[in-house]
């Protein structure tokens, strides 16, 4: 009887545990002009109990923060580092067991060369709950400001971009980069057998984003060989964009998270 006792009140706490855990905002700050914030950056910056910021975040930026929310820097810069990255995702896990609104603000989009699928990765490990919100990113914004189109349809119809070093410091390129194609429902079956015949392993995680950021979003997951079937299945569920790569594995491991948490 004592160890029921034990085992409910043990339980209870843990579940205590979970409903004190805050949350946290992963949001881009953008390429670096303040009027290039998104409505939503903005308004869940106005609600923020604390901010951890990176070097890029402009004085600008950061003065449109609340008065009563606590700062933290945590830039890094090629060479000089604040803090490292794991230092970082331990600081978010500590402050969301502290504050209810915590924001990792990025220069950029989170989740472009950001670290921000890390620091997913880690807060999703620890029962913390994750709201991306995106930003403008360096190549859209700063190709904008000098007037010049990322893709057109004359001169370039496929954009790559490179982090240009690797976590081990020299530079190499990528052997695993992330595919992702604009209107290609109709054309998935080609792109399948095209990317086969380059190589890629059947087994390659894939998703399939219709409706993406409004409240009908449908995200449907799987690998490369059925690819063309979910672009069948799925056709008719409004504008798709299909994401090919390892990367893809986030979105089928994000609807599990989800599944436990409506469980609990």
């Amino acid at each position: 009887m004592n160890r029921k006792k034990t085992l409910s009140l043990n339980t209870k706490q843990s579940e205590s545990n979970q409903q004190t855990l805050g949350k946290v905002w992963l949001v881009g700050g953008g390429p670096g002009d303040p009027e290039l914030l998104t409505i939503k950056a903005m308004r869940v910056l106005s609600e923020a109990d604390i901010v951890l910021y990176d070097s890029l975040i402009s004085e600008e930026i950061l003065a449109m923060l609340p008065k009563k929310c606590t700062r933290i820097h945590v830039g890094k810069r090629c060479g000089a580092h604040k803090m490292t990255q794991v230092d970082i995702q331990k600081l978010l896990l500590t402050s969301a067991r502290k504050y209810g609104k915590v924001v990792r603000l990025k220069g950029g989009d989170p989740f472009i060369f950001g670290r921000g699928g890390e620091e997913l990765e880690y807060l999703m490990e620890h029962g913390v709950e994750v709201d991306i919100v995106p930003g403008i990113t360096a190549a859209g914004g700063c190709a904008a400001a000098a007037k010049i189109p990322l893709t057109h349809r004359q001169y370039g119809n496929a954009l790559m971009l490179d982090s240009g070093h690797t976590q081990f410091g020299d530079y190499e390129p990528s052997q695993n980069p992330t595919r992702v194609f604009y209107m290609g429902l109709k054309q998935a079956g080609m792109i399948t057998a095209r990317l086969l015949g380059d190589g890629l392993c059947e087994s390659t995680p894939v998703a399939l984003i219709a409706n993406g950021t409004l409240p009908n979003q449908e995200v449907h997951t799987g690998v490369l060989m059925d690819l063309p079937r979910l672009a069948e299945r799925y056709s008719a569920s409004g504008p798709a964009l299909i994401i090919v790569g390892e990367v893809a594995a986030f979105a089928a491991r994000n609807q599990i998270q989800m599944s436990r948490q409506a469980v609990a």
